[in-house]
């Protein structure tokens, strides 16, 4: 017999973990460029409509069917199995665990930002609910599972979930490489800083939210003072865990970087609630506040690690907040668990027993994913173009306007182009020395040129000015309307009429570099022969000004 009160509270649990896919868009909207803010949202969608199907369909009876050795459950196509789940019916039961697999999911989206082709994280995503997510989620929750048989406790899936989507974060930001203009020719890291940090904090709170559901939601009972209790201490353990994370990871950034760092601080929060998943039913609040401590540190150091040593590139900081910190908390269960934490049992057995379990979720996740990342590049390719990354992925690969121009209203449009690119533009012949007298000729009028542009060029240009001696320019964003013939753009399956688009204005006055190298260094460096390669402008200057000197004229320009 079914008990309304428990359906109810699963299914508000369910309510509230749909949230979260939300909050996921828009923390990782935030953390990157507004020209991928609508591949981000149509990732996150996608996650939670194809991975709910592909679970349905597969991957719930690999999970919970009979167990074959341990390992894997029978395959149930539409999981028509008999499925004894509480006093909830299983269709309900079966919907709580799709928003689990698509969490698992969507974890990768954040760490491939900008620069994945979409049916490539379509298969991904596919794949990830279909068999990744499930096998390791049966060893953990299948009574069969040979960690269940060895005592193993991950209570709502700090290693289940957020190890698995960690891991596969890993591996794909991997083997996609990193963004374009990430890393410098000495393989420095380069700060490519996010469109809205209002975005991050909003989906922060919207995680946190859904995050009760995921945690306590995870009894499945609010029937009878011990299932309350329970629920009680979980809520109570994932705020003090997510608050003294942020808090830790706030402090540590300020000390570190000489400024509380705003994106530390949500990240800070983010692993405190992964980490406190595992053992959120099992701890007291002290051991959740020394979890919290504990991820807070770790989180900052192993984003540092990942993007300066490794040389990773995770726009959201996905394999820390999710992945490594998901590790830790599993394993400090082993020490704060009331159970049999060593802490409270004095025996290290069960401790152990969680370490072993993160490595061995940790190893299944990084080769499948790996073998799945590896199959996905060589038939449909994993990742887009130079030219399509650089336009943004909302106009490449999804043919949006929207984006476009919500990418002119953040500040970093324009972004490092790569070395390759700047190494194809022959500037070698405007070496002001090598070039004959008669097209050096400088005829003592000063003049303005006005070069109005496409951004992603915009490095380039500066470059190759900087090889004929012009350094002092004015450089505004700036948007266009218009629409020429062969560049016709849909939205919503209705032809645009017109459009603003971002544009770059670059205000150069001469006197004393020749006009025709000016104008022909120009054209080189931002020609690529496709509609939008922008316009030159001249006018002749009367008078110029030196406020702080008072000198006028072509003096007033040196």
């Amino acid at each position: 017999m079914y008990s309304a009160v428990d359906s109810l509270w699963v299914a508000v649990a369910i309510a509230m973990m749909l949230l979260m896919q939300a909050g996921f868009t828009m923390l990782e909207t935030g953390f990157t460029r507004a020209k991928n803010a609508g591949n981000i949202a149509m990732k996150n969608l996608t996650d939670f409509v194809i991975g709910s199907i592909v679970f349905w369909t597969i991957g719930f009876g690999f999970i919970h069917n009979s167990s074959l050795g341990g390992i894997i459950g029978k395959i149930d196509l539409f999981s028509t199995g008999d499925y004894t789940i509480g006093a909830i019916p299983v269709t309900l039961y079966l919907v709580f665990q799709m928003l689990f697999c698509c969490t698992a999911a969507t974890i990768v989206s954040g760490a491939m930002a900008g620069r994945t082709r979409f049916s490539a994280y379509i298969a991904c995503s596919a794949l990830i609910s279909a068999i990744v997510y499930p096998m390791s989620a049966h060893w953990i929750w299948n009574e069969a599972g040979w960690l269940n048989q060895l005592g193993f406790h991950d209570f709502a899936g700090s290693s289940a979930v957020h190890l698995v989507g960690g891991t596969a974060a890993l591996v794909g930001a991997k083997m996609l490489g990193p963004r374009i203009g990430k890393y410098d020719s000495n393989g420095k890291s380069r700060a490519i800083p996010g469109q809205s940090m209002s975005f991050g904090v909003l989906g922060i709170f919207l995680l946190w939210f859904g995050w009760y559901g995921f945690d306590a939601g995870s009894t499945l009972s609010i029937t009878g003072d011990e299932a309350i209790n329970t629920v009680s201490n979980i809520i109570f353990n994932v705020t003090v865990c997510a608050a003294t994370a942020s808090i830790t990871a706030m402090f540590f950034s300020w000390k570190r970087y000489s400024k509380p760092d705003i994106s530390m601080t949500f990240n800070g929060a983010l692993a405190g609630l992964v980490a406190i998943t595992s053992g959120c039913d099992e701890m007291k609040p002290l051991g959740a506040v020394i979890t919290g401590l504990v991820v807070g540190f770790v989180v900052i150091y192993a984003i540092e690690f990942v993007d300066n040593t490794l040389k990773i590139d995770d726009p959201v900081g996905a394999i820390s907040a999710h992945g490594i910190s998901g590790a830790i908390g599993t394993i400090l269960t082993g020490v704060f668990s009331v159970k049999s934490g060593f802490l409270y049992t004095g025996y290290f057995k069960f401790f152990f027993i969680q370490i072993l379990g993160v490595l061995a979720v940790f190893v299944w996740a990084f080769v499948s994913m790996t073998v799945i990342f590896a199959l996905i590049k060589k038939t449909i390719g994993i990742r887009v173009s130079e030219e399509e990354e650089s336009r943004g992925l909302d106009a490449s690969e999804h043919g949006s306007v929207m984006g476009v121009f919500a990418g002119h209203m953040s500040h970093n449009i324009t972004h490092p182009t790569p070395e390759s690119i700047i190494k194809a533009i022959d500037l070698d012949s405007l070496n002001m020395d090598e070039l004959p007298n008669e097209y050096k000729k400088v005829d003592g009028k000063m003049r303005k040129v006005v070069v109005v542009m496409n951004p992603n060029r915009l490095e380039v240009l500066m470059k190759a000015l900087d090889r004929i001696e012009v350094t002092g320019m004015t450089v505004t964003n700036v948007s266009g309307c218009g629409i020429q013939k062969g560049n016709t753009e849909y939205y919503r399956g209705s032809e645009l009429e017109s459009h603003l688009i971002p544009k770059v204005k670059v205000e150069i006055v001469i006197s004393t570099v020749p006009l025709t190298v000016l104008i022909s260094t120009v054209k080189k460096a931002i020609y690529t022969g496709k509609i939008g390669d922008g316009k030159i402008f001249v006018y002749e200057v009367e008078k110029v000004v030196k406020v702080r000197t008072g000198a006028e004229g072509i003096e007033a320009l040196e």
